[in-house]
């Protein structure tokens, strides 16, 4: 039962690796499309088609359920990222918390 669960340990933290990973990744996605919203940018460049391709489905979803629309400043890329911070606290803290246990 040590060996099953010494593997399952090391299983669940190479999951919370991935997902914090992927987390921080799509972090700085957000942030860098915020950032580069400010300087007006050529909307045919392949790198901003690509962080608003990424972006656009998560900050619409907050946008509509928050009613942003008519809001001067768009706060939704921070709320994204306090839902990613509180997620790499809650669900990745979490999961390397459990794979330590079963060490």
């Amino acid at each position: 039962m040590d060996f099953v669960g010494s593997v399952l340990g090391n299983m669940l933290a190479g999951i919370a690796e991935v997902i914090g990973m992927i987390l921080t990744l799509y972090m700085w996605v957000v942030i860098i499309r915020s950032l580069i919203s400010w300087v007006n940018p050529d909307p045919y460049n392949p790198i901003v088609q690509f962080l608003q391709r990424a972006t656009d489905p998560v900050l619409y979803q907050i946008r509509k359920r928050l009613g942003m629309g008519s809001m001067g400043f768009d706060f939704s890329p921070i709320i994204v990222i306090l839902i990613i911070i509180f997620l790499q606290y809650a669900l990745v803290g979490s999961l390397r918390d459990l794979a330590m246990r079963l060490h």
